[in-house]
């Protein structure tokens, strides 16, 4: 092939990766009496049949696949967003096309594509970040998940400027995937990981939570935490969703049960020191919990999801379940 028709084929691949489209070659080449036939009796000679060299092949087309975007993908990823989680599509499609799927998306805006950090592939991502080394020894881990705790980011200021930056991650390995968990646990991010191959199983095991398509490999769904049912992006913003609603209502139902308790323990006891005995007897206490137990939990606990749950960035990792604002309202409800 000429250097004319190179650059006429480049300039086709890439046209079509701009347009989201992963490219396929279509090629021939002309057979001789018996190659590759199934007489041939040295094993040798077999594994040199199929052994093509460059410009064997006459070239016929190149066409264009594309995977459709649901319609209501873009929207969950803005929902993301909006709720305070960063959406990073990590792929093994060459750079532009990753780049022009996360556009249609809505991962990244047009022109943001151009800024440095936002778009990398796997081996120049893995090369900036240092790989994983040994927290002891500094020695490079091969190996992913073999030295467990002792797996840090080699280099770690240039990790905190990806976890700001990066939003899609091309031509990635498996091994890429897991170093990107890997580091952004280590800076104590909450990460969360779809996959549905064999070779996303490290990385969704590594993952807080992992999430595994439906269509997936009995490894991927044996490794992940939740597994779509629907194959769809838009259950992982349901989830979300789900997941805040039962963590609220949980923080309800505590509010309501500390506060009764605190009334009833400071009626009794204030009782107990003027009057010399409760007010409050053992069978009105065993009525009391048995009335806020019941009907507190049907009320608090069975309230449905709201979007409004998604407009709020989420908890930190270490904040605890009671939070400040909740014992005021205990104690400010207790006093009224």
């Amino acid at each position: 092939m000429n250097d004319e028709k190179k650059s006429e084929l480049d300039f086709t691949i890439k046209t079509y990766a701009k347009g989201a489209l992963r490219t396929i070659a279509f090629a021939y080449k002309d057979l001789k009496e018996n190659e590759g036939g199934p007489n041939h009796e040295d094993k040798e000679e077999n594994s040199k049949i199929y052994k093509i060299e460059e410009g064997e092949l006459t070239l016929i087309c190149i066409a264009g696949i594309k995977d459709i975007i649901r319609d209501e993908v873009p929207t969950a990823v803005a929902q993301c967003n909006e709720a305070g989680i960063r959406v990073r599509m990590v792929t093994g499609d060459n750079k532009i096309t990753a780049i022009a799927i996360a556009k249609d998306c809505g991962i990244i805006r047009e022109g943001e594509d151009e800024d440095e950090c936002v778009c990398m592939e796997g081996p120049e991502f893995n090369e900036y970040v240092g790989g994983l080394v040994n927290k002891d020894t500094k020695e490079k881990i091969t190996i992913m998940g073999k030295e467990g705790d002792k797996e840090v980011i080699g280099n770690l200021e240039h990790m905190k400027i990806v976890r700001q930056k990066l939003k899609v991650l091309a031509r990635s390995r498996p091994n890429d995937k897991y170093i990107m968990v890997s580091g952004l646990r280590q800076l104590g991010d909450i990460v969360a990981v779809t996959g549905d191959g064999t070779n996303d199983a490290p990385a969704l095991k590594k993952a807080d939570v992992g999430f595994a398509m439906k269509t997936g490999t009995q490894v991927a769904h044996s490794a992940a935490d939740i597994i779509i049912q629907d194959d769809n992006f838009a259950s992982i913003v349901k989830a979300c969703k789900w997941g805040r609603n039962v963590y609220d209502n949980i923080r309800r139902f505590l509010q309501f049960q500390l506060t009764v308790n605190v009334v009833a323990l400071i009626t009794s006891f204030i009782g107990s020191v003027i009057m010399w005995e409760s007010p409050l007897q053992a069978i009105q206490l065993l009525w009391v919990n048995l009335i806020m137990d019941s009907l507190a939990s049907l009320a608090l606990a069975t309230e449905t999801p709201k979007d409004d749950l998604l407009k709020r960035p989420p908890y930190r990792k270490k904040e605890y379940i009671i939070s400040n604002k909740m014992v005021k309202h205990i104690l400010g409800q207790s006093l009224y």
